[in-house]
């Protein structure tokens, strides 16, 4: 049970880590109009269609909506919000970085802050219970060797930018900034904790009967919900800065970049209907299902350096800096298991 668990949670952290791909395809749209309209699939429409999923016959999704505790339901949704600002400084981490080395620090700063920040505010707001009991010397072990393993990653995002020419940089990340985006990327890490800190508020918003490995869909509605308010009104707002609204009235591209939008959506909402389905195999492990949000985040980087190499944003570099890239994503690997050894 224990590695179907974390092979499920895997194959949804693979497919998020690919979700940028199909974006490459989108043709003739600015950027604030292909990712509000990939926004619509990965943080409204699939997560609301994974929430109708959970709930068991002859009950309804609005009705427990409605009748959940109002502090938790909108707690869960005002962190989901704080969470949408981590979701649109995202794409800039990876504009400026590229698709692996903008992962890998934007999410591994997600990881910790993630897993540490949720069972420390339910304390400060619901002391009875007891939620700082979660965080036990082995979570903060796999948090540390986490963070160790993105460091790592960094070193080598460092040694990268000062070995390359900028023409080379330039030819993998066409704006490339590696200063610039290390504070994004950083920003982008502290905000998109807020995620796990949502789900943590609305943990017990779910239909009784509830098949343990869809609880945490509906609460995971609510906090990308709150995201794509925050999505939005940037988006939007955008699109009127920068005058890109007849990007919409372009016909002739509308069926391509539909397409992709849909696909980078579904791929991307693939890491948390896998981290649901995920943690309802590791219910006898309580370690890693308080570490499962830091596991996903660590794999999530993983794979996205093995998309880096793919794509060859990696291309150029010396084998010594590599070499430490290769070290920081075996770390990532062992501290999804080290937890469960100590």
């Amino acid at each position: 049970m224990l590695y179907i668990g974390l092979l499920i949670i895997a194959i949804g952290a693979f497919c998020q880590s690919s979700s940028y791909v199909p974006i490459n395809k989108i043709k003739n749209w600015s950027w604030e109009t292909y990712w509000i309209i990939q926004a619509v699939f990965a943080y409204f429409l699939l997560p609301l269609l994974g929430a109708f999923m959970a709930m068991p016959e002859g009950t309804s999704l609005f009705s427990l909506l409605a009748e959940a505790p109002s502090f938790n339901l909108w707690m869960t949704i005002i962190f989901g919000m704080l969470w949408g600002v981590g979701g649109l400084t995202f794409g800039l981490s990876m504009r400026y970085l590229g698709v692996a080395l903008g992962q890998s620090i934007a999410l591994g700063t997600t990881a910790g802050i993630g897993t540490i920040m949720g069972p420390i505010l339910l304390q400060v707001f619901f002391p009875e219970s007891d939620a700082l009991s979660q965080l036990t010397l082995s979570v903060i072990i796999g948090v540390i060797v986490t963070l160790l393993g993105i460091n790592i990653i960094g070193i080598a995002g460092a040694m990268k930018a000062k070995g390359l020419t900028d023409e080379q940089k330039k030819s993998s990340t066409k704006e490339f900034n590696f200063g610039k985006g290390i504070l994004i990327a950083l920003l982008c890490g502290f905000m998109s904790g807020c995620f796990n800190v949502g789900l943590a508020f609305g943990q017990d918003i779910f239909a009784p009967g509830t098949d343990p490995m869809f609880q945490t869909l509906p609460a995971t509605f609510l906090v990308t919900m709150g995201g794509f308010v925050t999505n939005a009104i940037y988006c939007l707002a955008q699109n009127s800065k920068n005058r890109t609204w007849s990007d919409y009235g372009k016909a002739d591209v509308w069926a391509n970049n539909l397409f992709f939008c849909l696909l980078a959506g579904a791929l991307w909402y693939s890491q948390f209907f896998g981290l649901s389905m995920g943690k309802g195999f590791l219910t006898g492990y309580p370690t890693l299902m308080t570490l499962s949000f830091c596991i996903l985040m660590a794999l999530n980087v993983v794979f996205s350096n093995v998309w880096g190499i793919i794509l060859k944003e990696w291309k150029g570099c010396k084998p010594k800096t590599i070499a430490v890239l290769i070290t920081g994503i075996v770390v990532l690997v062992i501290s999804c298991f080290l937890p469960q050894l100590i």
